[in-house]
């Protein structure tokens, strides 16, 4: 074993990692033919996606509010942030939900 595949081996990979490391092994990966071009075009997406041209006015319970400004805390931004990221990753359908214990919300179910 070389130097490089031992020191890889001490590494511990998500199963997302591990998927992506498979597949890159597997040769599924093809280079990108003007890599410079498909950067530019690529930040030019990313502009657009984080313009921010217009503001919402919502009501929403104090409660809920708390839990959001708790979660953008801990997640290390504003919660005006947090907010405006839910909703970009709900309309583009990456939002993905996962349980999570708040004994705030308990008896909403």
């Amino acid at each position: 074993m070389s130097i490089q595949e031992d020191e890889m081996a001490k590494i511990k990979l998500d199963k997302e990692e591990k998927d992506l490391l498979d597949s890159y092994e597997r040769g599924e990966w093809k280079s990108v033919k003007n890599l410079e071009k498909e950067i530019e075009k690529h930040r030019g997406y990313a502009r657009q996606t984080l313009i921010k041209d217009k503001r919402v006015n919502i009501r929403i319970s104090s409660m809920v509010l708390d839990e959001l400004q708790t979660r953008a805390v801990e997640d290390g931004m504003p919660y005006q942030t947090l907010i405006s990221s839910i909703l970009h990753r709900f309309v583009t359908g990456r939002l993905i939900e996962k349980p999570r214990s708040n004994k705030s919300f308990e008896n909403d179910v």
